[in-house]
């Protein structure tokens, strides 16, 4: 019991210690309350600086869609390509993809 109050009273402390900690202009003897402090020049940064509009991509029409896929094999290309991704090994750079757990694991239960 005398090691458990030891040690909440060390954890204490330091909770103590880190809630008064001063701040920088504290500790540098600005008043707060000054309204005439010297205070650092606060910047501002949009998260929104790089962002890009959504744009639709053109859209051809259906006639020349048909003709694309009949030029280039039909529904056949599209299944050698799914089949080619599929055999196709991982790169030894992949990392591995963890497994979800399910809401069972480690119960033993099914």
């Amino acid at each position: 019991m005398f090691v458990f109050l030891r040690a909440s009273a060390g954890w204490s402390a330091a909770a103590l210690a880190t809630a008064t900690a001063l701040t920088p202009a504290q500790a540098a003897g600005a008043d707060p309350a000054d309204p005439r402090a010297a205070v650092p020049a606060v910047g501002y940064a949009s998260p929104f600086k790089g962002y890009r509009a959504h744009a639709e991509p053109p859209v051809q029409g259906w006639r020349a869609a048909n003709d694309e896929v009949n030029r280039i094999g039909g529904w056949r290309f599209y299944t050698r390509e799914a089949q080619r991704a599929l055999s196709a090994p991982a790169p030894a750079s992949a990392p591995a993809v963890p497994t979800p757990p399910t809401p069972t694991s480690g119960t033993g239960r099914p």
